[in-house]
């Protein structure tokens, strides 16, 4: 616990002091975000805070390298090397679009690049709990592991809309699938250095370093080299976790133990998937592009009602904390007592979201973060 405490610290670090750095180059090459008719910030921002947090894991795979007890997670097998292969081109597309803007599918080839390379590497879907355990034969665990990678991104992606909203679902995310995965190597007396551990540390410190920066008012947005990177590493750690770990091994006393690796993993990213799956249905059905911007997701709602974006991302943080809570908590504890909790904090946050501040905030006051979405 120490190493991964350690090398959280150094990537929250990183990331703080990399930020001023990268909205300073930001301004200069001219990835800023305008102000636009859909958009609710009121001023030109610069783009590419995403670096310094990409930066913070970067420095901080790099200190666990140099670690003895995490040595496990570099050696026997290239995942790292997939792992960051992978997010090196996810990294340049979303410079890339940062700067000169990409469209959609353009956009989304480079999703499926970064996914592949990372996949055909090592990083895959192995099995699914289908009639026990159905092992995937390799194209299936590739093409899913894509599948998977690219919701993950544009989950991330469409939530990137208010001041300090995605790092701080990242963070909570990641929490809680760093509780799951550690927790469950200790019970099973599993190897405590994994890549899946060690990444959702990283996420947690990096996003708790580029926050201060982000959070209203925000003097910078991680821009898309942010949202999509923060996804896929999301969903590269989900990965080697829920796609590799024998089911058969999760202890019997949990709730549905052959289902919880891959429960887990879309429990601690339920808001992200939720706004992803609104939005999908909400553009279908009006016969519009999937991809195509509007101002209807969860935390524009929550803004509708009055909340200020302050009090709607802290609403958005409380949602994500109770649900990936809960599930990690399925796990570990009495379903009783985790139910409990979970009825709880569920009648509390219901009170809160419809007990908005008496004046609405004016629109023009306030800031988003600018993904591809908006």
């Amino acid at each position: 616990m120490r190493e991964y405490l350690l090398c959280l610290l150094a990537a929250a670090a990183v990331a703080y002091l990399l930020t001023p750095l990268a909205r300073v180059g930001a301004v200069r090459i001219g990835a800023v975000a305008s102000v636009r008719d859909r958009d609710v910030h009121d001023e030109v921002t610069p783009r590419l805070g995403g670096l310094a947090i990409v930066g913070g894991v970067l420095v901080g795979v790099l200190l666990a390298s140099k670690l003895p007890r995490m040595g496990a997670v570099f050696t026997g097998s290239n995942t790292a090397v997939a792992l960051l292969s992978g997010l090196a081109i996810i990294v340049v597309i979303g410079i890339i679009d940062d700067r000169w803007g990409l469209d959609a599918p353009t956009k989304l080839a480079g999703q499926v690049l970064g996914a592949a390379v990372m996949a055909f590497q090592g990083i895959a879907i192995i099995w699914l709990p289908i009639g026990g355990t159905l092992v995937l034969d390799p194209i299936t665990s590739v093409l899913l592991t894509v599948f998977i990678v690219l919701i993950s991104i544009n989950a991330i992606n469409f939530i990137d809309g208010l001041d300090g909203l995605a790092a701080g679902i990242v963070t909570i995310a990641a929490g809680g699938f760093f509780a799951y995965s550690y927790l469950l190597s200790v019970n099973l007396g599993l190897a405590r250095a994994t890549l899946a551990t060690l990444v959702s540390a990283l996420l947690v410190g990096a996003c708790l370093g580029f926050l201060p920066h982000n959070f209203h008012r925000a003097r910078i947005f991680m821009g898309d080299t942010g949202s999509m990177s923060l996804g896929f590493l999301l969903a590269a750690s989900t990965i080697t976790l829920a796609g590799q770990v024998d089911p058969s091994a999760v202890a019997t006393g949990t709730l549905f133990p052959t289902l919880l690796p891959i429960l887990i993993p879309v429990a601690v990213m339920s808001i992200p998937l939720m706004d992803l799956a609104l939005a999908v249905i909400r553009r279908t059905r009006a016969r519009r592009n999937p991809f195509a911007p509007d101002k209807a997701h969860l935390h524009h709602r929550l803004l509708d009602l009055g909340h200020s974006q302050i009090r709607a991302v802290l609403l958005m943080y409380a949602w994500t904390a109770l649900i990936a809570g809960t599930a990690v908590a399925l796990a570990f504890v009495p379903v009783a007592a985790a139910l409990g909790g979970f009825a709880i904090g569920l009648g509390l946050l219901i009170w809160a979201v419809r007990r908005p501040a008496r004046t609405k905030a004016p629109v023009h006051h306030l800031r988003v973060g600018t993904g591809t979405d908006g």
